[in-house]
Order: C-alpha cells, then sequence, then structure tokens
C-alpha cells in the first residue's frame, strides 16, 4: 500500500511538473510570436468561452471529473464502461448543439463578451472563437476521461494530458518560423488563425490518447445498451449540475473583466502575461501552506475545539501574510528583470514590456488579499460552513462590476467619464484587490459566530510589522538595483535576478526575525 501511493504520488507530482514546465515554455513562445498586439487580444477573447467549459466540465478535479470517480470507482471494468460510454455520448450530444450555437452566433458573443473592441480585433477574435467551437463536445469526453482513468488509478496521463496542448502551439509556432520566415509578420500570425488551430490540435490529440488509453483498460464499450444502469447516469448528472455553477461563480470575474479591458488595447494579453507570471508562486503557496492546515481545522472543529481552531487559523494567516508579503514585495522591486527576462524577444519588445510590468505591479500588490481568501473560503468549507462563502461570492461579483466601471473613469456613452480614476487595464487589477479585501473582511467578521475571533490587534501589529520589513528590504534592494542599469544582456538579467532574489530573501529573513513576526522554524510542528 505504501508503495503503491508512492507510485501514485510520484506519477501525479512527475506529470503535473511536465505540464507546467511546457505551459511555461509555451507562455514564452506566445510572447515571442505576438506580443501584447491584435492576434493575442483575440486569441484570449475568443478563448474565453471554450476555455470556461474545458475548466468546468473537462478539467481535473472539475465537477464532472469529480462526479465520474465518485460514480464509477465502486463498479468493475465492464459495468464502468458501459455508464461512461452512455454518460459520453449524451454529454456529447448536449454539447454538440451547444457549440453549434455558439458558431452560428459567434459574431454576437464576442460583440458580448467585449463590445469595445476594434474592428480587427473583433474579426480575427470572431474567426478563432469558430475554429475553437469543436474543443466544446471533445471537453466534455476529456473531463470524462480524467475521471474514468483515475478511477482505474491510471493518473500519469491525467496529469500530462495539459502538456499536450502546450507542446502542439509549441511546435505550430516553431512550424511557422521555420518554414515561412518571409510571413511571420503580424499579419500572417494574426489571419492563419494559429492559436487557435494549434489548440483545437491539441484538444484533438488529447481526445484520441485517451480514447486509446480508454479502450486499452477495457473501460471503452460501443456495445452499451441505453437502458442500463440509469440511476449511475443520473448521479453523474446530479452531480455535475450544482459543483458546475458553483465552480462557475468564479469565473464569472474572469467575463466581467475582459468585457472591461476590451476598452484597451493590448489589455487582454498584457493580463494573460502578468496572471501566468503571478499564479505560479500563488499556487505553490495555496498547496504547501493551505491545504496541511485544513485536515487540522476539519479535526478541532470535530472536537468542538474552538480554542485550539482559532489558534491554527491566526498561525496559519500570519504564516500567509509573512510569505505572501514577501511574494508582493519581490515582485515590485524586480519586475522589470522578471519581465524582460521571461519574455523580452521576438515580437515582444520594451513598449510591452512596459505594459505587462505596470500589470505585474498591480497583480502583486493584491497577492496577500488573495491568499488570505483563499485560506478562510477553505476553512469555512473545512467547518462544513459553505453558505456564507457562497454569498460572499455573488456579492463580490457586484462589488467587482462597480470597482472595474468605476477605476477605468466610469464610462457613460455620451457622457464621457464620471469618476476621475481612470488607471486603464491596471484599474481592473486593483478592482480586484479591493473585492479580495471587502470579501476577506466579510468572512473574517462573520467567523465570530463561530466563536473565532479574527482579525485582532496582535495579528494586525505583525501583519504591519511584515509590511514594514518588505519595504524596507524593497527599498535596499531597488536602491542597488539602480546601479545595474547599465546591465542589457540575458544572462546578466539572469544574474542580477538571482542575486537580488538572495538577497531579497536574506535581508527579509533577518529584518521579520529582528521583529519577532518569523516563525519558520516551528512551521513543522504546525504542519
Amino acid at each position: 500500500m505504501h508503495s503503491f501511493l508512492k507510485n501514485n504520488v510520484f506519477s501525479i507530482s512527475f506529470g503535473t511538473s511536465l505540464s507546467k514546465l511546457a505551459g511555461c515554455i509555451r507562455q514564452i513562445f506566445i510572447a515571442a510570436a505576438f506580443g501584447v498586439g491584435v492576434t493575442y487580444d483575440a486569441f484570449n477573447y475568443a478563448y474565453i468561452i471554450p476555455g470556461f467549459l474545458l475548466i468546468i466540465i473537462g478539467g481535473i478535479n472539475g465537477p464532472l471529473h469529480n462526479a465520474v470517480v465518485a460514480v464509477l470507482t465502486p463498479l468493475n471494468k465492464k459495468n464502468g464502461g458501459i455508464v461512461l460510454t452512455q454518460v459520453s455520448i449524451k454529454l456529447s450530444i448536449l454539447l454538440l448543439i451547444l457549440a453549434i450555437f455558439i458558431y452560428s452566433n459567434s459574431s454576437l458573443l464576442i460583440d458580448l463578451l467585449a463590445p469595445n473592441l476594434s474592428y480587427e480585433t473583433k474579426s480575427i477574435a470572431t474567426y478563432q472563437l469558430q475554429i475553437l467551437t469543436p474543443c466544446i463536445p471533445l471537453s466534455g469526453f476529456i473531463g470524462l476521461s480524467f475521471g474514468a482513468l483515475n478511477s482505474q488509478r491510471k493518473f500519469f496521463l491525467s496529469s500530462i494530458s495539459p502538456a499536450i496542448t502546450s507542446v502542439t502551439i509549441i511546435f505550430f509556432i516553431l512550424f511557422n518560423w521555420i518554414f515561412n520566415q518571409e510571413n511571420t509578420s503580424s499579419n500572417f500570425f494574426a489571419y492563419s488563425g494559429l492559436l487557435a488551430f494549434a489548440t483545437l490540435t491539441g484538444t484533438l490529440i488529447q481526445f484520441v490518447v485517451q480514447i486509446w488509453e480508454i479502450n486499452k483498460i477495457g473501460l471503452l464499450r460501443l456495445e452499451s445498451t441505453f437502458n442500463l444502469f440509469k440511476d449511475e447516469e443520473r448521479r453523474i448528472f446530479k452531480l455535475i449540475i450544482p459543483a458546475s455553477i458553483s465552480s462557475g461563480l468564479s469565473q464569472i470575474n474572469v467575463f466581467i473583466d475582459m468585457f472591461f479591458a476590451s476598452s484597451f488595447q493590448g489589455a487582454a494579453s498584457g493580463l494573460a502575461y502578468g496572471n501566468f507570471l503571478i499564479q505560479a508562486p500563488l499556487g505553490i503557496l495555496s498547496n504547501s501552506l493551505i491545504l496541511p492546515l485544513l485536515p487540522k481545522f476539519s479535526k478541532l472543529r470535530s472536537e468542538k475545539d474552538e480554542r485550539s481552531l482559532q489558534k491554527k487559523l491566526i498561525t496559519g494567516v500570519e504564516y500567509c501574510f509573512l510569505t505572501a508579503i514577501f511574494l508582493t514585495g519581490f515582485f515590485i522591486t524586480f519586475n522589470n528583470q522578471i519581465v524582460q527576462l521571461v519574455f523580452q524577444r521576438g515580437s515582444f519588445d520594451y513598449s510591452a514590456t512596459l505594459k505587462v510590468k505596470n500589470i505585474l505591479i498591480a497583480y502583486a500588490v493584491g497577492i496577500p488579499f488573495y491568499l488570505y481568501r483563499d485560506l478562510l473560503v477553505r476553512t469555512y468549507y473545512s467547518i462544513e460552513k459553505t453558505n456564507f462563502p457562497f454569498k460572499s461570492s455573488f456579492a463580490g461579483i457586484i462589488f467587482n462590476i462597480i470597482f472595474d466601471w468605476f477605476l477605468i473613469g466610469a464610462p457613460i456613452k455620451n457622457f464621457g467619464n464620471l469618476s476621475p480614476y481612470n488607471f486603464g487595464v491596471v484599474g481592473i487589477i486593483l478592482s480586484s484587490v479591493i473585492v479580495n479585501l471587502i470579501v476577506c473582511i466579510f468572512l473574517s467578521f462573520n467567523l465570530r459566530k463561530e466563536n473565532i475571533i479574527l482579525p485582532n490587534l496582535e495579528l494586525l501589529r505583525k501583519i504591519s510589522l511584515m509590511s514594514l520589513a518588505t519595504f524596507i528590504d524593497s527599498t535596499i534592494c531597488f536602491t542597488i538595483l539602480q546601479t545595474t542599469n547599465n546591465f542589457n544582456s540575458n544572462l546578466a538579467e539572469f544574474l542580477i535576478l538571482i542575486f537580488g532574489t538572495l538577497t531579497f530573501f536574506v535581508i527579509y529573513f533577518l529584518l521579520t526575525k529582528c521583529l519577532k513576526v518569523n516563525k519558520f522554524k516551528v512551521s513543522k510542528k504546525m504542519i
């Protein structure tokens, strides 16, 4: 059993790491090929609906995946295969109808999602959305097969599968660079629909590979009869619908942000690059700091030990802010070096770097509130109090609409801007920061109903001292950076970033130790 668990953990970790690496390389290639131009902007708008469905229906740990794992795991291969095939056929028919509707109304949908796009961007986005529509019915089978494979303890393909699309996109870009060097202008890339075709091809390859694997392990049952296993089918669809609505709520803010971003050229591209840089460390922090605490919260809640639960939660909050504030300071201090080193080549010129680094700074400001909200929401779920986070998400959506509109100038047709604050695309990110802060306040004070007093003055004092340490650290490192402006090579930027990161970490560690807000030495006992 121990060996089995070890093998599964290794398969998942190895596959996920390869997928993340492929995703990183893909983003670097996209930046070099498209920069923050019209093409990548258009693709981001075109991908909103197919991407939403791929995450909700076709994603690992998505509602469909989890439902299939729950239903198929107790069944033998033959019966599991029959249920899988029947659900696949029915779901694919539903999604095919949806895909036809989206294809037929692609121009109208782009208008609704991004009403302020230029004519050129809208035309390319519409064209790419039409190319991407076959991904919608394919996403159903991909999500089902992820669940089916995991129910049979086949984890590696599920973990590595996202890398297939990334590698396909990389190959398409390389192919065009090598064989169409005379046509590698932005117009060629724009009107070829390269990114959309590459994404569709990658999704098709995923589909074929998973069909082959499902058939290989004996779960593909084409002789299925539709009068069997109605209960299992019903259970899968019953589990999918509420979970999809819940998961979809978190994606609505993406729709809202993209709606307002359509007023600014290059905004969608800039948001994609900035979000990419932020999400990797955020994911690591969330998994390493928050996830290990949740079983402890559930256990303490079941034992009705509110005092210990509050103590553990406050300790978790301290660790979250200690690391999140460090990341905020790091990204703000080294924003230029990070963006230049990762992206600045090919079509991604210095003007693109300026745009993305401002977006990165805005994202960095919101890291502590994003992580704190994540911790609080997961805490509510671990103590089985899910209603308030759900209501808070709805409130957050309303606040997001208001602040998005207000922070880009509160534009009204024929009346101009009503707000004196027009931060452009940065305003959209700042809106999310403010919304996360407000939701954090709601979630914190509502915990008092569960006899958990949060926040308290001592916690606020420690967070203030952490912020002071970061400010001093950033000031010192930024002053040192000013003396390195004459180094322009990638190697020099890399060495500066490595040396700067080590320096920033050491100074922050020492300052937080001196201020007595650093508890790293007891982290093993806590987790």
